[in-house]
């Protein structure tokens, strides 16, 4: 089995209660562990496979609580970093139907500093990159391109996952876009919602989205559709496969399941390669990721509701 390092961001996710979406109005919070690379990490492990988190977080107590969650959750931490700097926070508002809006106050995720010693561990093994705060600027976005880059030499399936957030891209999508071109372009798989797929390709109709996405040089694409299901897109294929009924409360951290259990499938091929030729296995795994993103949408903070493999063969 392979290993996955997903590197980027873990936080504190402060989840306003009973109030709708807007955060305005707020009177009480929840603390939830949460940062979409931790969220990945957590779901890769929860599903037996084996996962590291690379990133950075305060020398402060959340830091702490934070490192722990993940330890519990079977994580490999080792490569983790501490900083003077506060860690990052996030506040969420929910909707009725489970969808969240953000609000971020950035702390010590940006100070992720390049470690050497990953780049031989990287070696035949798996790179996620699916950072939210990755390209806004600081150590941080220099060390992931550097990973990137010791992925691509070393020969690692690399899976990216853009995690556009409107809050922190005011007025700057054109920037943003820019930088995903390089990891849309050299990347094995591809993981977009509808709205990035659409940003990034320039295009509205989903075939076109592909289309382009491809033509940069992504292999595998997914495009998550929520309650529809995913579109799963190849040199050979296009086919929206479907997900499973559930009432959503929280559509926090789905995304990072889906994506999580993807790898997690993928990291027990002998040969990585081999799912860029093999549509119906892929289908297979699509399948299996959306039920542990729906699955996630049914409690409340991700990485408590991140699915075991029992819960997943539980759900018809």
């Amino acid at each position: 089995m392979k290993k996955v390092f997903c590197i980027g961001e873990l936080l504190i996710d402060f989840v306003a209660e009973n109030q709708g979406s807007d955060l305005s109005k707020a009177t009480i919070f929840t603390k939830k562990p949460g940062g979409a690379p931790a969220n990945v990490a957590c779901a890769i492990a929860k599903l037996g496979g084996t996962s590291s988190f690379v990133g950075c977080v305060g020398n402060d107590p959340f830091g702490s609580y934070l490192l722990n969650v993940l330890k519990e959750n079977h994580v490999d931490v080792s490569l983790a970093q501490r900083s003077k700097t506060f860690t990052t926070l996030a506040y969420v508002s929910l909707s009725e139907n489970g969808e969240r809006d953000f609000v971020f106050s950035r702390g010590a995720d940006k100070e992720l500093q390049y470690d050497s010693s990953l780049k031989k561990d990287i070696k035949g093994n798996m790179l996620h990159l699916g950072a939210a705060t990755a390209l806004l600027g600081g150590p941080l976005e220099k060390t992931y391109g550097r990973y990137f880059f010791d992925a691509l030499t070393q020969g690692a399936f690399i899976s990216f996952d853009p995690n556009f957030r409107g809050d922190l891209w005011k007025e700057e999508e054109d920037l943003f876009i820019k930088k995903c071109m390089p990891f849309i372009e050299k990347s094995h798989l591809g993981k977009f919602s509808l709205e990035e797929a659409r940003l990034l390709s320039g295009k509205t109709d989903l075939n076109a989205c592909c289309d382009i996405l491809h033509e940069i040089g992504t292999k595998i694409i997914a495009i998550t559709l929520g309650a529809e299901g995913t579109l799963l897109s190849t040199a050979n294929s296009k086919l929206t496969i479907p997900s499973v009924s559930v009432k959503p409360v929280d559509t926090t951290g789905a995304g990072d399941a889906f994506i999580g259990c993807l790898l997690q499938q993928i990291s027990t091929l002998k040969d990585t390669e081999t799912i860029l030729e093999n549509t119906d296995l892929l289908v297979k795994m699509v399948e299996n990721a959306n039920k542990a993103g729906a699955i996630t949408t049914t409690n409340f903070g991700a990485i408590p509701s991140l699915p075991t493999q029992e819960q997943l063969r539980a759900l018809v």
